[in-house]
């Protein structure tokens, strides 16, 4: 289903041509002859080769990565579908 002016399944194609364009850079990187990136793309501190190696394409280092994860687990809920039990109440 699309919206607008756009035909139906565009957005899928628009999904699929990111997720392959980063694909792309992600195998250009490794054929580049590195696992990833050696400096933090935050805070430009060096990235551990062991965290390289394990992850291949790494773009942060542990502190900047532990950060953004902290952010997105900050988000509270309001429950603003209004279950069954949030009526009851």
């Amino acid at each position: 289903m699309a919206g607008g002016w756009a035909r139906d399944g565009a957005v899928n194609e628009q999904i699929e041509a990111s997720i392959a364009e980063e694909l792309e850079r992600l195998r250009a990187t490794r054929a580049a002859g590195g696992p990833g990136l050696t400096h933090c793309a935050e805070c430009e501190e060096p990235i551990p080769e062991a965290r390289r190696k394990a992850i291949p394409g790494v773009r942060l280092c542990i502190d900047c990565q532990g950060e953004r994860d902290a952010q997105a687990a900050a988000r509270g809920g309001i429950n603003r579908r209004g279950s069954k039990d949030s009526q009851l109440k």
